[in-house]
């Protein structure tokens, strides 16, 4: 499993703590150094059951600037969403977006 994370970020830190609990096995992507693509973002998403809107945090200064919070939020309008959230300033979506790199 792949775990994206800023370290600075107590969420990630947390879900980390609980990942190590358990005895998981992962690796660390930090996702302010690595962006994720937004075949990347749809993937996890997919696999989570979510929706682009559903992880974007829509206060966020880049977010608001864009007017993200005004966006229709339906299947027609998926793809802007994904390319959005793929283009702002990573602190725009959730943190922490674990995803299986194995075969699936």
């Amino acid at each position: 499993m792949e775990v994206w994370i800023n370290p600075a970020c107590s969420k990630c830190r947390g879900a980390l703590s609980l990942l190590d609990a358990e005895g998981a096995r992962y690796t660390l992507r930090y996702y302010l150094e690595e962006p994720p693509t937004v075949e990347e973002l749809d993937e996890v998403l997919t696999r989570l059951g979510l929706e682009p809107w559903d992880i974007a945090r829509l206060g966020e200064p880049a977010a608001d600037a864009v007017g993200l919070a005004s966006w229709a939020r339906d299947d027609a309008h998926r793809v802007r969403w994904l390319e959005a959230l793929a283009a702002l300033p990573p602190s725009s979506s959730a943190p922490s977006s674990p995803r299986t790199t194995g075969p699936r």
